[in-house]
């Protein structure tokens, strides 16, 4: 195998298994903090309650192309002057740079801790850790909403925080993986529908749906597989994703958790609160069995195993293409 297809190959293989043995550390700089605060500026510059519809919707069309062309651009030179130095240090770069886009381990983690404080019987310390990575109130959640509250996340972000960017760095390397993880920034900072954002930030949420359409639906079969092989309701996974996934309100969110409820047997969905408003998210799957927390670490089972076979999948056409 020549060098010209063994670095690509290897550069994504590697930046998957740094992810999953560093992380994100928490005392180093991460790229999606930078990504972060250059959004909350512009939305700073850009946003007036004064603005009509139309205006607001004509400068929500600049934090795609400030933030996600600017990220591309930036990426982009950063690799070309770590090249003009060494390509060794550019390799390097390009390794840690598209780790940085995925989160395999910290959506592990997360998920793993919230069933860790339910396994102890520590409802308060479950519902702050599920606080810190679902957008909804947890202050009075049960056992088995903060246990759905843990399987909807994990699976949610099988696709928008794995497969996706790998999907991107595996088209485009690192400037493609880092543009996307701008868009998907993008998405959960400014868009929401609601008064605030939902004209401003209307331009940042669809060009999310868009940039998940491809890479959720490629996810899909892999966690069929990843069922099968786990002795989990694999057959039941196809099934009840094409039966429910639509009804979620993301075109794609829908697929992975619809995927997990009929993998697990279980009914994902249901009533949610934010900010103190409760509104009814479409049910997913059979209740076949109630939830319970150890469904949370089969959730967590089904993330890795699904991106290790995606990620193998991905490698072998990067091989056979170059």
């Amino acid at each position: 195998m020549s060098t010209t297809v063994l670095f690509p190959i290897v550069i994504l293989g590697l930046a998957y298994l740094v992810d999953l043995l560093v992380g994100d550390p928490g005392w180093f700089p991460h790229p999606v903090v930078i990504i972060g605060k250059f959004i909350s500026r512009l939305d700073r510059l850009l946003r007036r309650s004064s603005d009509s519809k139309l205006i607001a919707r004509l400068k929500g069309c600049l934090f795609p192309l400030l933030i996600v062309g600017g990220t591309y651009f930036i990426t982009y030179e950063l690799l070309h002057l770590a090249a003009l130095l060494s390509k060794w240090l550019a390799y390097a770069l390009e390794v840690w740079l598209i780790s940085t886009t995925i989160a395999t381990k910290g959506l592990a983690a997360a998920g793993r801790g919230v069933y860790e404080a339910l396994k102890s019987g520590d409802l308060p310390l479950a519902r702050q850790r599920l606080s810190w990575i679902v957008g909804r109130d947890t202050e009075h959640l049960d056992e088995g909403e903060i246990s759905r509250g843990g399987i909807e996340t994990v699976a949610e972000n099988i696709v928008d925080a794995v497969t996706s960017p790998l999907f991107y760095a595996f088209l485009g390397g690192a400037p493609l993986a880092m543009a996307y993880r701008a868009v998907n920034t993008l998405d959960s900072m400014v868009g929401y529908k609601n008064e605030k954002y939902l004209h401003l930030g209307w331009a940042s949420a669809r060009l999310d749906d868009l940039a998940n359409y491809l890479p959720a639906r490629l996810t899909l079969p892999f966690l069929v597989a990843s069922s099968l092989i786990l002795k989990y309701n694999g057959r039941n996974t196809w099934f009840i994703t094409l039966r429910d996934a639509a009804k979620h309100p993301s075109p794609n969110s829908g697929i992975a958790e619809a995927a997990v409820a009929g993998a697990l047997d279980i009914q994902l969905g249901g009533h949610n609160t934010y900010g103190g408003v409760t509104s009814f998210r479409a049910n997913m799957g059979d209740r076949t069995v109630d939830i319970a927390p150890t469904h949370i670490l089969q959730t967590i089972r089904l993330l890795y195993l699904t991106t290790a076979l995606y990620l193998i999948v991905l490698l072998a056409v990067k091989g056979l293409l170059w």
